[in-house]
């Protein structure tokens, strides 16, 4: 779940750990402080009182300092928090009961226990068949943890180790390719790993930062936002169902050097084991793509090579990935990851996800569902649930990555899908519904941001985008029982007025919708929309109408187009934000109006909060 759904589910007292951490991080002078204060008085209230969407605003700029405060957290071991933080980054796992986190951390400590003895066994044994070269890396590092864990006791202080040592360890670790499982392995051969109260850990983590505990469901929220800096802290670029779709675009051969260097067995184990034991080690994204799979004499040139492939067959880059050096196009693909990470978008529509779901259980029966509940460790008995999975971020083809080549094979045989080329796109293609898919979309094509909209599914050439968002906008409107009246608006409008949306309230009266896609920054033309709508109600009123309200539909504004909004009162002009207008239809679908009330369309800035309430009685 986002931050902002996270921050909702909790009352005042359960928001408070959170609250605290960015309140210490504004008193110490963050970065972004002269921006932070504008937030914070232009609502004229503390950081406690303020919306929801006001703290997500300054919680997105204070994202180094917050990384910062998890990072230091997680380099106290003796707190386990960077132990825990391994169940916590894991697909599925950002929202959790209280008794389920306990079962998972007793598993993992009791699986921890059982691999630290076996490494230690091959580390100590000279006929092990742990490679000589592997076993030199991690004796290096083990003596390095001990060193910088015992060096206090020379001061006569009780042993632990800094953040700065931290650092060291982890700067280490990535030059010997230590994967977070290894890595940890060796760190509690040094500190014993000992079970921790599950209500103290679950303290440690929200003071971290990390979490948000809601005691009256007794269930445990990690933000998707946070989620993200605690991946990239751990060296874990991407999430893990990123990780496995890069994977399966690998051939054998890689992925056998990659088990090789993490000590994973190779011989006689399937390749969709290899790669899910690869992601259980938690290796590094990066490390992946620049060495693992590569044998030591591999030029750059190839390894470059590599990864264009991966991006532009594997991925279905327009192009290869960006930069001239190995890390750089490693970026370009962690970005890409990244932006579908936090889209609102799926890829196909809501309904089309609960359509797939359907079929997928009717074809596999109970089967899919043990998948869903193995692989995402999730507790819920009903699994094949959109909303719900969706609340977990897993989208639609997070799930069919989960199945193998003859699964997909079965699938697209029983429900007549093509097999030829990527099934996983054939599938998806299958269950996209135009009209959902474009409404998703409605932000992303009002930005003009063809990129996004062509990772989304969404084929428009850049001169319809503003037509497009036209017509969306319409079916919004007559979505929510309003007389779009078309005729109307042809009568009205002339060679020199065209206006783009007239809603007819009856005797007479209107209201006015202008439409304004706008490129990378907020619609900021109020000069000329302002003489543009004024020329509108004047048309409409010498030919007998009286226009009540005048709305202004963009994807956002700029803070000065709001003033000059406000000062305007004779324009009786609302200003409605793409995003705000599209929540504001999810919330009349699940009210029981059957007409929208246009009166709520009261504010210079219409408010979608108060909008959404106010329907929702």
């Amino acid at each position: 779940m986002k931050l902002i759904d996270v921050l909702n589910e909790m009352n005042s007292f359960e928001k408070n750990s959170f609250l605290k951490i960015l309140d210490n991080i504004i008193a110490n002078e963050p970065k972004e402080q002269k921006e932070i204060d504008r937030i914070l008085s232009s609502s004229d209230r503390g950081l406690k009182d303020t919306d929801l969407k006001n703290i997500v605003k300054i919680f997105i700029l204070l994202e180094d300092e917050f990384s910062e405060h998890i990072e230091n957290s997680l380099g106290n071991m003796e707190s386990q928090i960077d132990f825990v933080s391994n169940i916590l980054v894991r697909d599925g796992n950002t929202i959790m009961k209280y008794d389920w986190l306990s079962k998972l951390y007793e598993q993992e400590v009791k699986s921890h226990k059982k691999n630290i003895t076996n490494l230690q066994n091959q580390m100590d044994e000279n006929s092990s068949e742990l490679d000589e070269g592997r076993k030199r890396d991690y004796k290096i590092y083990k003596a390095c943890v001990h060193s910088a864990y015992e060096n206090d006791l020379l001061n006569n202080q009780d042993p632990k180790i800094t953040t700065d040592e931290q650092h060291i360890l982890m700067t280490l670790a990535n030059q010997l390719s230590l994967s977070q499982n290894e890595l940890q392995l060796i760190n509690y051969m040094v500190l014993p790993l000992k079970k921790r109260e599950i209500d103290d850990i679950i303290n440690d983590l929200k003071n971290a930062g990390i979490i948000l505990f809601s005691k009256k469901s007794n269930t445990i929220y990690i933000p998707n936002e946070v989620v993200v800096l605690l991946r990239r802290i751990k060296g874990r670029e991407v999430a893990d169902k990123h990780l496995r779709r890069v994977l399966k675009l690998l051939k054998d051969p890689q992925i056998n050097l990659a088990c090789k260097i993490h000590n994973i067995p190779i011989k006689g184990i399937p390749t969709d084991e290899k790669v899910k034991t690869l992601i259980e080690y938690g290796i590094s994204f990066r490390q992946l793509l620049s060495s693992d799979i590569y044998k030591s004499n591999t030029s750059l040139t190839a390894r470059k090579a590599t990864i264009n492939e991966i991006a532009e067959q594997g991925l279905k880059f327009d192009k290869s990935p960006k930069g001239s050096t190995v890390d750089d196009k490693i970026d370009t693909l962690v970005n890409y990851f990244e932006e579908i990470n936090s889209a609102d978008t799926i890829g196909i529509s809501v309904g089309g996800y609960e359509h797939l779901l359907v079929d997928l259980e009717e074809v596999f029966k109970a089967k899919i569902s043990k998948l869903l509940k193995t692989v995402f460790q999730l507790q819920e008995e009903d699994v094949l649930n959109a909303s719900m999975l969706l609340d977990y971020n897993i989208r639609p083809r997070d799930l069919l990555e989960l199945l193998d080549d003859e699964m997909l094979k079965m699938f697209c045989s029983e429900k007549a899908i093509k097999t030829r080329g990527n099934q996983v796109l054939n599938i998806l293609d299958t269950y996209k519904n135009t009209d959902y898919l474009e409404i998703e979309n409605y932000t992303n094509i009002g930005m003009r941001d063809l990129n996004t909209l062509k990772s989304n599914g969404v084929v428009i050439k850049e001169a319809d985008l503003g037509i497009k968002f036209e017509d969306i906008t319409k079916q919004i409107f007559i979505q929510l029982g309003l007389n779009v009246d078309e005729k109307m608006r042809k009568d009205i409008s002339t060679n020199k007025d065209k206006i783009d949306i007239v809603i007819n309230l009856g005797n007479n009266e209107i209201i006015i919708i202008e439409c304004k896609s706008v490129k990378d920054s907020g619609y900021n033309k109020f000069s000329s929309v302002s003489r543009q709508i004024k020329s509108y109600v004047t048309v409409a009123e010498k030919q007998g109408y009286n226009v009540v309200k005048s709305i202004l539909v963009s994807p956002e504004f700029t803070d000065e187009f709001v003033k000059e909004s406000e000062l305007d009162f004779d324009l009786n002009l609302s200003l409605l934000q793409a995003e705000s207008l599209k929540n504001i239809l999810e919330s009349f679908k699940n009210s029981k109006l059957d007409v929208f009330p246009y009166k709520l369309f009261r504010d210079v800035v219409i408010r979608e909060d108060r909008i959404i309430m106010a329907i929702s009685k």
